[in-house]
């Protein structure tokens, strides 16, 4: 087990997600339980001037920091997804876990997985394969719906 990150180039993703996609599924997410927009969903609003077709997302963490968790949970119908905040001290050795949990609860970490570049590079890949997977399932184009 280790608790160090390892990225998956956007090629590979990219080859993963079409590969999976001839079996109706991608990412293990079997097609018929992915999300759909459809512009009538009640659900569907403006905010900050742009459209967000669920008011629904992930919290940020570890997990938001790599490009096919954010895709798997845009798929699932996450619209608002919160990006861990990336720090300028990205080569910090932390002890984990690093939350003390004894009689009340107290996050003590200053970390983040990656290097500063690598989740850039994770981030800006994620918002690319979406924009793919919007293109490819035929939604809408000229909004995105979705914020980081």
């Amino acid at each position: 087990m280790s608790d160090k990150f390892y990225r998956i180039p956007i090629e590979r993703l990219y080859k993963w997600i079409v590969e999976e996609e001839r079996h109706e599924r991608i990412f293990g997410l079997y097609k018929d339980n992915l999300f759909t927009p459809k512009t009538t969903d009640p659900f569907r609003m403006l905010r900050y001037g742009q459209l967000l077709e669920t008011p629904l997302g992930v919290a940020a963490g570890p997990h938001t920091q790599m490009a096919h968790n954010i895709i798997a949970s845009w798929l699932v119908g996450a619209r608002y997804i919160e990006l861990k905040t990336v720090q300028t001290l990205d080569e910090l050795e932390v002890t984990k876990p690093c939350i003390d949990m004894e009689d009340e609860g107290y996050n003590c970490e200053w970390s983040q997985e990656l290097k500063i570049k690598d989740s850039y590079d994770e981030y800006l890949n994620a918002w690319i394969l979406i924009h793919f997977l919007k293109h490819k399932f035929g939604w809408d184009d000229i909004e995105s719906g979705f914020y980081f």
